[in-house]
């Protein structure tokens, strides 16, 4: 089954700090991890030098938003304090808004106490693995910020989500967890949000491609559609490759995610992401 574009009046402009800025055409999201042990180790930047010279190529190659994560999420990824994750992301947002006031960055954290601490650094989103799963207080914390939202599905936590693969109906479950949640949000007053199926968070390789095939139904939802397929183990483990190696699957599955609709590709590899969406709309016409 293919939703049809028509069918759904799915939002194109997200409200970041009293501006509108238009997902009328695809855009494009930098990852920038500030952390020891991202499974895709040259997407890891520790020092102040190394963060805002990534910075600077992926917002001149073409990207809008920049997500800060101090918190590894890949499968079995070691646990950190607040504490922790605070002194690894709040320096980078800080540095990087100061040198670059033009960038839209977003903390990638599921804990809402680095969310506020995010913002009032300088960060203007939020972008949440576990769709507020992990911290009761996310939802409110998010609402009393007034900044736009990446609800994203999961289930379970980074340790456990392998083993929480069973779904009666995989895309109505998934779509029926995240307008649950969407609601939540906007009776909170929240409605700038953006909707994230979750590549590879608790789901099989074989589920994730069932999603990417009817990604278009998730503007039901009438919320633009990010997707996060950068070289994950959906391309290198499908290939039998290394993530080092899955630049070009990741063009392949990006593609095919603007061809069903996504609105904002998060990636790694920014220049050849901008070189996908202007090809994408050269065929599009």
């Amino acid at each position: 089954m293919k939703a049809k574009d028509n069918l759904f009046q799915v939002k194109t402009t997200l409200n970041i700090s009293g501006n509108l800025v238009s997902l009328a055409r695809p855009k494009l999201m930098g990852i920038i991890n500030v952390t020891p042990d991202s499974f895709f180790d040259k997407s890891r930047f520790n020092s102040t030098d190394e963060i805002l010279s990534q910075a600077e190529k992926m917002l001149e190659n073409g990207a809008l938003f920049l997500d800060i994560g101090g918190y590894s999420t890949r499968p079995n990824a070691e646990d950190i304090s607040i504490k922790e994750e605070l002194k690894r992301v709040i320096p980078a947002i800080e540095n990087i808004s100061t040198r670059f006031p033009e960038a839209i960055i977003s903390i990638d954290t599921f804990r809402s106490e680095v969310a506020s601490a995010a913002v009032n650094a300088g960060a203007l989103m939020i972008n949440d693995v576990s769709g507020g799963n992990l911290d009761n207080k996310m939802f409110e914390t998010v609402a009393s910020l007034g900044v736009p939202y990446v609800l994203m599905h999961m289930r379970g936590t980074p340790l456990t989500m392998k083993g929480l693969v069973d779904y009666d109906h995989l895309i109505n479950d998934i779509l029926f967890e995240l307008n649950e949640k969407c609601q939540r949000l906007m009776n909170l007053g929240v409605y700038d949000i953006l909707i994230d199926p979750g590549f590879g968070f608790a789901k099989t390789i074989d589920q994730n491609y069932e999603i990417l095939r009817n990604l278009g139904l998730f503007k039901r939802l009438k919320h633009p559609i990010l997707a996060g397929l950068s070289r994950k183990s959906m391309i290198y483990k499908k290939l039998d490759i290394a993530p080092e190696d899955a630049l070009n699957g990741t063009a392949a599955l990006n593609m095919a995610a603007l061809m069903n609709g996504a609105s904002i590709l998060r990636v790694h590899d920014v220049k050849a992401a901008k070189e996908i969406i202007t090809l994408y709309e050269a065929y599009k016409g």
